[in-house]
């Protein structure tokens, strides 16, 4: 199981780095979105700070899984944005669903390794 846990932590720390060093250096010109998905992505670019925030969490929590350090405040973070990664896929771009799934499915199952870490916040 241990070695389970690194596979999943360092598939998911380096998708989220590359995704986000991607983003920042602009290094792959994505191709251009149509429909629904062009005007998701015409609103996240007026907004002007919700995608450079999410790209500055996924590269943070693509460090700390990498790194094996804070992995569980990691995955809290993480989760809302695997979420909406899914939800988008699931409803404009299908294309890039199993990727979606992949990044729900390994932040479940960290935060479920890591559940023990979490006990403290649902008492009362």
């Amino acid at each position: 199981m241990k070695w389970t846990v690194r596979i999943v932590r360092s598939l998911l720390g380096l998708l989220l780095l590359f995704a986000s060093i991607t983003f920042f250096l602009k290094l792959i010109t994505p191709p251009p979105a149509v429909g629904a998905m062009k005007a998701f992505n015409e609103g996240l670019m007026a907004s002007r700070y919700l995608l450079p925030t999410a790209k500055v969490v996924e590269l943070v929590c693509g460090l700390a899984f990498l790194s094996g350090r804070f992995v569980p405040l990691a995955t809290v973070l993480i989760a809302p944005i695997a979420i909406n990664i899914l939800g988008i896929h699931l409803f404009l771009a299908p294309e890039g669903l199993p990727m979606a799934i992949f990044v729900v499915l390994a932040t479940v199952f960290l935060a479920w390794h890591h559940r023990e870490s979490y006990r403290p916040l649902f008492k009362a």
